[in-house]
């Protein structure tokens, strides 16, 4: 009786179908976060700086990297898949109208979907160059005609119910977009893929990016004394991620970034009323300066003049470290941080 159960698992895992939460919304949905970067946040960029140099063939350019989202992210998702080669160009058509009908989510579960059927079937037939394209493109599709409205309409609209709550509450939803989008950028999934899910924008764009800055800027100038000027770039232009295994080994090392992040929200949404106009760019924080970035393409900053400059200042790099600093300072008195506790292998 188990014989043709045992067949099937074999086969499933000869040709890498793992049927693994982790596989599909940690590292597929991380890897989604680049092919955003790759074409609808640096097209973003290309067009804000059009507008401010005056290079219209730039913003031409930003044009052909924004329509690319959807074939982007698809490529990225089947990489990380571990696609063969035919399943990952066959997902660049799945992409577009993934993206088109459910937006990000609905293109990364129609992706996931394709990729694996795509899989299971690629090279078990003589007619391999027809066969392939055609399960891993129908199955995409249909996966989202089926469920990308419906996701795309409820992603939106809870995207939606933030931002309008950080407008009518400032100071308590700046406090929990803040904290809660800054621990999703320490941990090990993408906070700009779910910024980008949920098209946070805006004034809840504004404190998910004073959040995310709290925790980069935090360990980078918390962790000076063990990691010097390289954890300062690793950590300050990089990634907080990479202070998840001293997380796992003493949790307390977290604290002074995410209360830094508890107060830079509130700052950001009631004092500098600072705002992300790429959704994308909401959830990266200092990460190539992304954030910043982000926060100087939006409107506001065209209108704030330089109380933009200032918020971007305070907001994302000085408040972030001195508030951590000052936070850290008594836990190192009372031994919950130790020396060494942060201490990267750079």
């Amino acid at each position: 009786m188990d014989e043709p159960n045992t067949g099937i698992k074999v086969f499933v895992a000869r040709k890498g179908v793992t049927l693994s939460a982790k596989v599909y919304f940690v590292d597929a949905m991380g890897s989604m976060a680049f092919g955003l970067f790759a074409s609808l946040l640096i097209g973003t960029i290309f067009n804000t700086l059009a507008g401010k140099i005056g290079w219209p063939w730039l913003s031409e350019v930003a044009g052909y990297a924004t329509g690319a989202t959807g074939a982007a992210m698809a490529v990225a998702i089947g990489y990380s898949l571990k696609a063969p080669s035919l399943v990952l160009f066959s997902l660049c058509a799945v992409g577009i109208g993934a993206n088109a009908l459910g937006g990000p989510l609905g293109t990364l579960l129609s992706v996931i979907v394709a990729a694996e059927l795509g899989k299971l079937i690629s090279k078990e037939t003589k007619v391999d160059i027809l066969l392939t394209p055609t399960v891993t493109i129908v199955s995409g599709i249909a996966v989202a005609v089926l469920i990308g409205p419906g996701v795309s309409a409820i992603m939106t609209g809870f995207g939606s119910m933030i931002m309008q709550a950080t407008i009518l509450q400032p100071f308590g939803m700046g406090i929990l977009v803040a904290v809660l989008v800054g621990i999703a950028l320490t941990l090990p999934i993408s906070s700009a893929a779910i910024c980008a899910t949920l098209g946070l924008v805006g004034l809840a764009g504004g404190a998910a990016t004073a959040g995310c800055c709290a925790q980069m800027i935090g360990f980078a100038v918390m962790s000076f004394p063990e990691n010097r000027w390289g954890g300062i770039l690793a950590q300050g232009l990089g990634t907080s991620m990479l202070q998840m295994g001293n997380i796992v080994k003493n949790p307390r090392i977290w604290i002074p970034p995410t209360l830094a992040g508890a107060v830079t929200g509130p700052v950001a949404t009631c004092i500098f009323q600072m705002e992300n106009g790429v959704a994308v760019a909401s959830g990266m924080g200092t990460c190539g300066l992304v954030g910043p970035i982000g926060v100087y393409s939006s409107e506001w900053f065209s209108r704030a003049g330089s109380m933009g400059w200032l918020s971007i200042l305070m907001v994302c790099i000085v408040l972030p470290a001195v508030v951590t600093l000052l936070i850290a300072y008594p836990l190192r008195k009372i031994g919950w941080i130790r020396p060494g506790d942060l201490k990267l292998e750079l």
